[in-house]
């Protein structure tokens, strides 16, 4: 049985029922033929270009990428919130934030983090130990993933987090809920000022978010951890080494919250694809399993054991090709140029569907299978026809940081546990800022019994 996937919008339909599609789930409104050809252009409001073609996505991410910044409409999502981060920020602005900000994410200070992110994976898997049968896996990879970004994040001075967890959580599910719903109306061309649904009531969850933050910086500055700094240890100290600019805590608090939110939810739902995809396919979870049982026995997995565990991470990478955590990105032209002999005019809007680029059936044998040994021989895939951290001088910062800490996870959960469907139930991709099923995913987990345990 092939994983679930979008019904793409097959033929052309009017405007009023592309809106319905979009308020079901946007993905809806890519066209079919996205999946085999290389670029799609035409005209709503805007004009726009559907791009996926790999030298295209060259042009935009690296070669050329000053003229396609973030579109307003894209920025509009999360910009209220984020105004100072990284995340909506773009030319000189965003190269001295991120200038700044990679020490921090090197990776010397990511494996440091290692053990943070073991621990966490060993507080999940005896939650699920002391679980029915029947589990909630969405909720469980939401907390686990939580967990370990709050800590890093939010931390005070002890190493836990400066204010509630719950607080934070229950303010950012909220803020997501409401506003991470991408609109016809950002395809449509409508100013930013338009209100889009849902993007109104979100000011009492965005205060508390800030506060939150403002806390955690205050906490920190008081209590450094100069022995064995953290996360946030490293941002507070973070400067420009070009030009010695330090950020404002305005400015750090945006990036925090950045971090907050796409550190979490990209990872938990990456994880929670992953077990959905090995519930489905026995033989596949029975090769990870025993590869992560070789590795562990019955003991946590740690930094030192990554290398060690090559098809659990080609698992994950198939995982985000299937379901790439951020399905889609738009851009905006700033002048002339030429697209897979499609020519591009300042102002026209150019999406990048991550979802159909990584099922195109020219860059990819089999696209609709779940099969991770693809991945192999990572030489043979081309880097900008898989791009679920994005490509270029704007590639996820935290990329590295995220597969550590899935990889640590999965390891731990699959050397212990053994993961089947529950029947009725397939869920379906919707894209609400990331690409999450439309409803949580339930699976069966039983205990495996290992030599360790039995010992």
């Amino acid at each position: 049985m092939l994983p679930p996937s979008v019904k793409l919008l097959a033929k052309r339909e009017g405007l009023l029922s592309l809106a319905r599609r979009s308020r079901r789930n946007i993905l809806e409104v890519i066209p079919e033929v996205s999946l085999t050809r290389r670029i799609i252009s035409g005209r709503l409001l805007r004009r726009f270009h559907i791009v996926t073609d790999p030298e295209a996505n060259r042009a935009i991410f690296k070669t050329r990428i000053e003229n396609y910044p973030k579109s307003p409409e894209a920025k509009g999502i999360l910009q209220k919130a984020l105004r100072h981060g990284l995340f909506v920020l773009d030319g000189d602005e965003w190269r001295w934030q991120r200038r700044a900000l990679n020490p921090a994410f090197a990776p010397r200070n990511i494996k440091r983090l290692g053990a943070l992110m073991s621990r966490v994976a060993e507080e999940g898997a005896l939650r699920l130990q002391s679980k029915d049968r029947a589990v909630n896996i969405s909720d469980e990879m939401m907390r686990t993933a939580f967990d370990v970004i709050v800590r890093v994040t939010f931390a005070g001075g002890n190493g836990q987090s400066a204010v509630p967890v719950d607080v934070v959580n229950d303010a950012i599910e909220h803020y997501l809920d409401n506003t991470g719903r991408v609109s016809i109306l950002d395809y449509l061309g409508l100013p930013t000022w338009i209100p889009r649904p849902g993007r109104v009531r979100t000011h009492p969850t965005l205060k508390a978010l800030k506060a939150g933050a403002d806390a955690a910086i205050a906490d920190r500055r008081k209590h450094p951890n100069l022995e064995d700094p953290a996360l946030m240890d490293l941002l507070l100290d973070a400067e420009d080494p070009e030009t010695g600019r330090k950020m404002t805590d305005e400015e750090l608090r945006d990036n925090l919250i950045t971090f907050l939110i796409a550190g979490h939810e990209t990872t938990a739902l990456t994880l929670t694809w992953a077990l959905y995809l090995l519930a489905q396919a026995p033989e596949k979870q029975e090769r990870a399993s025993q590869e992560a049982r070789l590795v562990l026995g019955a003991r946590t997995a740690t930094v030192d054991d990554l290398s060690q565990l090559g098809y659990i991470r080609q698992v994950l990478q198939e995982a985000m090709r299937l379901y790439p955590p951020i399905p889609m990105h738009l851009r905006t032209a700033q002048g002339t140029d030429t697209l897979c002999e499609h020519a591009v005019k300042k102002g026209d809007t150019v999406i990048v569907p991550y979802y159909t680029l990584h099922r195109h059936r020219s860059h990819w044998q089999d696209p609709d299978r779940f099969m991770p040994e693809r991945f192999d021989d990572m030489s043979k895939i081309d880097r900008f026809a898989y791009v679920p951290f994005s490509v270029g001088p704007r590639v996820c910062i935290g990329a590295e940081f995220a597969m550590q800490e899935s990889i640590i996870i999965l390891a731990t959960l699959l050397a212990r546990f053994r993961f089947s469907p529950i029947a009725g139930k397939q869920p379906i991709p919707k894209l609400i800022l990331t690409l999450r099923p439309n409803e949580d995913i339930w699976l069966n987990v039983e205990a495996i019994a290992t030599e360790a345990a039995e010992a």
